[in-house]
């Protein structure tokens, strides 16, 4: 009998195997939503907050930028553009555009107001306060 696998053998693995992934899946979901409100910064989460996401997922900003990694790669990571940049840059970067450089890609002029201005630098700052776990990793130097 050695060198042989019979089906009841097989069965065995394959019921064994699968109890045990289902066991490591419940452990790290378990793990992750234990984890993720002390890293997602939902206290810092506000109605302006809300309203600057409803504007980026409302002009398609992923269609272009990626944030934590998620999205085109057409335009810059805006995931620590606030840290970068700040607020007023922001605001002159968005009102400013297109630039009309030539050869440079040009974001849209979405003509928002002051408060949707407000309202966007406000998701950029809760994003840019979200602790990623150094992710993604910045492969600029």
């Amino acid at each position: 009998m050695s060198g042989t696998f019979t089906k009841s053998m097989a069965r065995n693995v394959f019921y064994g195997g699968t109890v045990f992934f289902i066991l490591l899946f419940l452990a790290l979901t378990f793990d992750s939503m234990a984890t993720l409100p002390k890293r997602d910064n939902r206290q810092n989460l506000t109605e302006e907050v809300v309203a600057g996401k409803k504007l980026w997922e409302v002009n398609n900003c992923i269609g272009c930028h990626t944030l934590l990694g998620e999205g085109a790669y057409f335009a810059p990571e805006l995931g620590n553009v606030y840290v970068r940049r700040g607020p007023e840059f922001i605001k002159a970067w968005i009102k400013s555009q297109p630039t009309g450089a030539p050869g440079r890609r040009q974001m849209p002029q979405f003509n928002f107001s002051d408060e949707e201005l407000d309202q966007m630098v406000a998701f950029l700052k809760y994003m840019s306060e979200i602790n990623t776990n150094d992710w993604p990793p910045n492969v600029e130097g």
